[in-house]
């Protein structure tokens, strides 16, 4: 399989971002996101990418707000939470008991699940700068999708002093993810890859 890529992450030098700096800046389609105050850009992800986050929605988003579990959102959103001011995770869940947290045109507080999709030019990104910063948030699951090796990094139990997750399990595109936080969502890993016209990261 080739592997290139048109995502590109840029870091500012400038460590004092704020929200009210990100509702000033264009809507040029780049994301934008502010983590610890620094400020991140990233350019246009693969098709693929989007393939999987809209597989998310149709397997994972659209059954949990017809059961009456949660609401869902992808990217570009602003979720504001401790540390992150904003970030615009791929895919994230909030429980419809925790529904006041979406108020004013974005998300202020912090969701149940989040899932990042991993692109290879920016591991980093998700696998550390991210994976830090909900941990310290509070984000009680955090899934890494991996679409390279088709699995995913399942991470909850956040633990704020460290930074990271107590628990964290590798589940293989033949296994099924269980959430350990949201009782009945399950998702077979495969079903997440599956048809892609386009599989180049």
């Amino acid at each position: 399989m080739t592997v290139t890529s048109v995502e590109l992450v840029l870091r500012s030098l400038d460590p004092s971002w704020s929200y009210a700096r990100w509702e000033e800046l264009p809507d040029d389609g780049n994301r934008y996101e502010v983590i610890d105050g620094v400020l991140y850009m990233t350019t246009a992800p693969s098709f693929f990418h989007q393939w999987v986050v809209q597989r998310l929605v149709r397997l994972i988003g659209i059954p949990a707000e017809d059961r009456g579990l949660a609401y869902f959102s992808v990217a570009p959103i602003g979720l504001l939470m401790p540390g992150c001011d904003p970030v615009q995770p791929d895919f994230l869940l909030v429980r419809q008991a925790n529904a006041g947290i979406i108020a004013d045109r974005r998300i202020r507080g912090v969701p149940d699940l989040i899932a990042e999709v991993l692109s290879p030019s920016n591991p980093e990104q998700d696998t550390e700068i991210k994976r830090d910063a909900y941990a310290r948030a509070g984000v009680p699951e955090y899934w890494i999708i991996r679409p390279q090796t088709r699995d995913i990094l399942l991470c909850w139990q956040p633990d704020a002093t460290l930074g990271d997750y107590a628990q964290v399990r590798l589940i293989g595109q033949d296994d099924d993810l269980a959430s350990p936080t949201l009782d009945g969502v399950v998702l077979r890993v495969a079903d997440l890859f599956a048809g892609a016209p386009d599989t180049t990261l």
